[in-house]
């Protein structure tokens, strides 16, 4: 991604995914162009860090352990609704199934894309979605 015209700076951002090496490379790549990143493999332990880390967006698979990624955003909007703060949050999920696309959508994802996913196209989607300037 650090070969394209997008910077991160100052951009922070909260990955949410049981798979060690999708939680690897995010944070490599979207630090390398300036992104702060805070990562977390379950629903409790990304709820327990945005008690403390307000993250600008939300980059979350659906199919965790325990509870789902759906749970975790309804419990993310519930709590923003209170904050009257609401982040943009990508669903990054291996499954290519309309009704998980369509039930993303609806309990709130802004976004839906099938793991593996391009790189460069998730950076311009997040460059978009938290309306940075894509040519720094």
């Amino acid at each position: 991604m650090s070969n394209q015209s997008i910077s991160f700076k100052g951009l922070r951002l909260l990955v949410v995914d049981d798979d060690p090496d999708t939680r690897t490379l995010l944070t490599f790549l979207f630090e390398l162009d300036g992104a702060e990143i805070v990562t977390a493999a379950s629903v409790d332990e990304a709820l327990e860090i945005m008690s403390v880390f307000k993250p600008d967006i939300l980059i979350s698979d659906i199919y965790l352990p325990g509870e789902d990624g759906y749970s975790l955003l309804l419990k993310i909007r519930n709590l923003e609704a209170k904050r009257g703060r609401k982040i943009p949050a990508i669903a990054l999920t291996a499954s290519a199934l309309d009704e998980d696309r369509n039930h993303a959508l609806l309990v709130g994802y802004d976004i839906y894309r099938c793991k593996p996913i391009d790189l460069e196209e998730l950076a311009s989607v997040v460059a978009s979605l938290t309306g940075l300037e894509q040519y720094v």
